[in-house]
């Protein structure tokens, strides 16, 4: 197939199939003699790899060292469960300083509740953002 059929059936533009070409994330396509790209349906499964390996989180770099390892003949199951244990981690800690964010933010909504704009100096800017007393 030529790489707008290949973009169209796997829901990309053509542009980023030629991204992931230079990023080495799929194989060198065959040329015709007319110089397009022809492309076959294991091009199809790696971009769908790769779309997938993006949802759960994965760096275009992290799916590179992944494909590495397959066309290197190794099975990556480790080292996907390794980058995906290290994701869920980040999430989590996201999650929690998220959590502490919140709570700072509903604070900074209740202290404005009490505050009057009245009371507001130039040199508080902004009392709701000023150190509390």
């Amino acid at each position: 197939m030529l790489i707008g059929e290949l973009a169209d059936t796997a829901g990309l533009p053509s542009q980023t199939v030629r991204f992931y070409e230079r990023r080495g994330l799929l194989p060198e396509p065959v040329r015709g003699a007319n110089g397009y790209r022809i492309y076959g349906d294991s091009t199809l499964t790696r971009l769908n790899f790769v779309r997938t390996a993006q949802a759960a989180g994965l760096t275009l770099a992290e799916i590179g060292s992944v494909i590495d390892l397959r066309d290197h003949g190794n099975v990556p199951c480790t080292h996907v469960a390794s980058l995906i244990d290290s994701k869920l981690a980040d999430v989590r800690a996201r999650i929690s300083d998220l959590t502490i964010l919140e709570t700072e933010l509903k604070a900074l909504i209740e202290r404005s509740l009490r505050l009057d704009p009245a009371d507001c100096t130039d040199a508080d800017i902004c009392h709701i953002l000023s150190a509390p007393e």
